[in-house]
């Protein structure tokens, strides 16, 4: 007898404190669970707001620089091939249009280089390079602004181009590459912080899968127990409170893989195409102006001639093709894309957007701005002609003219369709952000609300139970 009221007691003691014991293994878990859902949300969170507001916007600040750069060059080309002699024989609309889009892309370079001052700090070298452009677009505008002031009186163009030389030499050797050295930094940045947040979800999503297992096996182990030991089927608390905990497990996984995906779209189908098509688009800017340079200083033709071929195929790259076989390479290759569009046999940046085909209306708009770019070339060898044919004042006026048929309308035709495809990219990859925001947003109050409703149910599941050891 004295030995069956020993075993009786040591039972009686036995199971209430595997019942605490439990219930504390549960209380850990799931308070370690929600902590680190929270955590992990909050730095999700984090993540939109730096790839939003910082990452992405550097970057295409970066890269409008050098587009802006490249414009204000190609105008200040323009006024001087449609100025005449200091007003006598000017082209007026084609000389107030430089004048304006000249202004316009000088307060773009401001505002530009104000925005990429804030978003270099902290960061030495692009600080450096951030001060060095700001620096040499001073220099740059007092070289042109002598080079239009020249220009202004009779018989000093020689010297007004003397000055637009060693302003466009100084573009090319300091301002470009400098703007396009930032383009690759904040990319670069934006890249590895990508690369690291979509690592740190996949390592917060498995966390979360391991954390809501032991969890949910805790109280299965729970449940098993209070069923053997209570001869209860099933404990109405402990089993809401395992929906619980399943129901939170499946939407924390669910918050991280999601923002994991809505963050790949946004970087890489969205956000690589805009960066491919805004390098592009100041390529294009580029390429124009050394038409412009090409007409105004003949002791350089062979020069901007050669550039505007490099330009080209950085654009549209075909193998061996000069500039009189351009057109017919171009054609043939479009050709054989058309026919089937795996079958790419050019290069450049329109190949690597065309590689990143994505979005619903992505490739047909991207093969208009194709085609838009093969009627502008087609162009470009007409100017070339009516130069050889010695009627300069023909070539100038269809280069620079922005009446339809002219070079220009077509070039501006040419920049809307690749806005068009850019447009494109920029909604989608907004899309990302909000839906991967929204994800957010929507899911870590009950999936972080869920857990301590399961504490809280599982201490009124075991209540019952322990208050019979009183």
């Amino acid at each position: 007898m004295a030995v069956r009221a020993a075993l009786r007691r040591r039972h009686r003691a036995t199971v209430p404190a595997r019942l605490r014991l439990l219930r504390t293994a549960t209380t850990l878990l799931a308070t370690a669970l929600a902590v680190l859902l929270l955590v992990a949300g909050l730095t999700a969170l984090g993540t939109w707001d730096a790839t939003a507001d910082r990452d992405a916007p550097r970057t295409t600040s970066a890269a409008g620089l050098a587009l802006a750069l490249n414009d204000m060059d190609a105008q200040a080309a323009n006024i001087l091939l449609s100025s005449g002699n200091a007003g006598e024989g000017r082209l007026r609309t084609p000389y107030g249009k430089a004048v304006g889009f000249y202004g316009d892309a000088r307060r773009d370079i401001g505002h530009e280089l104000r925005t990429l001052a804030v978003a270099a700090q902290g960061n030495r070298a692009d600080e450096k390079t951030v001060e060095s452009l700001t620096d040499g677009f001073a220099e740059y505008q007092e070289l042109v602004g002598r080079a239009l002031e020249n220009d202004g009186r009779k018989g000093r163009k020689a010297d007004a181009l003397a000055d637009y030389r060693t302003a466009t030499d100084l573009l090319r050797l300091q301002l470009l590459p400098n703007a396009r050295k930032l383009v690759a930094s904040n990319d670069d940045a934006f890249d590895t912080r990508y690369t690291s947040a979509r690592s740190t979800l996949s390592a917060q999503l498995v966390a979360v899968i391991v954390l809501g297992l032991l969890l949910l096996a805790v109280l299965g182990v729970l449940q098993w127990y209070l069923a053997r030991r209570f001869r209860r089927i099933l404990n109405p608390g402990v089993l809401a409170a395992t929906v619980c905990a399943l129901l939170a497990v499946v939407l924390g996984a669910q918050l991280l893989s999601a923002s994991s995906e809505y963050l790949r779209v946004a970087r890489r189908d969205a956000f690589d195409s805009v960066v491919a098509l805004s390098r592009a688009r100041a390529i294009a800017y580029d390429a124009n102006a050394d038409e412009s340079r090409y007409l105004l200083d003949p002791e350089r033709r062979d020069r901007y001639e050669r550039a505007f071929l490099a330009k080209s195929r950085e654009l549209y790259g075909i193998e061996g093709a000069t500039l009189s076989s351009y057109d017919s390479g171009l054609a043939t290759t479009w050709q054989a894309y058309e026919s089937d569009s795996d079958d790419l046999r050019f290069t450049g940046e329109f190949r690597r957007e065309l590689d990143n085909i994505t979005f619903a209306g992505e490739r047909a708009a991207a093969e208009e701005t194709v085609r838009a770019y093969a009627v502008y070339q087609r162009d470009d060898r007409r100017i070339r002609a009516l130069l050889e044919q010695g009627e300069e004042r023909a070539a100038v006026e269809f280069c620079i003219t922005w009446e339809p048929g002219m070079s220009n309308a077509h070039f501006g035709a040419w920049m809307a369709a690749l806005d068009g495809v850019t447009d494109i990219n920029r909604d989608h990859f907004a899309a990302a952000v909000r839906d991967g925001r929204s994800t957010v947003g929507a899911l870590l109050p009950w999936a972080c609300g869920l857990l301590p409703a399961a504490l809280l149910l599982t201490a009124v599941g075991l209540r019952p139970r322990l208050a019979e050891f009183r």
